[in-house]
């Protein structure tokens, strides 16, 4: 048994918009292009995505381990809930985090927390990283959280 609060089902329905729009989608720029397009940063969908993310580290559903100087935690574990996709959302600050590979690709939701921050060269909004990219993930210029979709919850850290 955990202590860790449980992720609520709220949160949980709140992601599955975006999985059931791109279950089955390859993972490249045209994707990116339409998550940011339909889930714009500027956006309902987007403003509420930042609110429950800092709910959740308040609370303690998000986040919840630390190491590096880096909060993380998986939020919601693959399933058919979020079709087939696994969340994990990370806070970061001024901080690059473990190189890791992502077989299946990954789609990050970036939400700065001070207005200039960037992970990965990018401000608020969607990025794509296809199959088998691979990184070490990066803010600059403040403070974020970004949260990671992982097809069938794929992803390989190196050392």
């Amino acid at each position: 048994m955990t202590d860790r609060p449980q992720t609520p089902a709220r949160f949980i329905d709140h992601l599955a918009q975006v999985t059931s729009a791109i279950a089955g989608r390859t993972l490249d720029a045209t994707l990116e292009a339409d998550l940011n397009a339909k889930f714009e940063a500027t956006g309902e969908w987007f403003s509420e995505s930042v609110r429950l993310c800092r709910q959740g580290v308040a609370e303690g559903w998000l986040c919840g381990r630390e190491a590096g100087g880096i909060k993380f935690g998986r939020a919601v574990p693959t399933g058919d809930a979020t079709h087939r996709f696994s969340v994990d959302v990370v806070e970061m600050s001024n901080v690059v985090g473990p190189h890791h590979a992502h077989p299946n690709g990954e789609i990050d939701l970036i939400m700065p927390l001070d207005d200039s921050a960037e992970f990965d060269g990018r401000s608020a909004g969607w990025l794509v990283y296809g199959p088998g990219s691979a990184h070490s993930p990066t803010v600059t210029q403040g403070r974020a959280l970004v949260l990671y979709l992982l097809p069938e919850g794929a992803i390989e850290f190196t050392r």
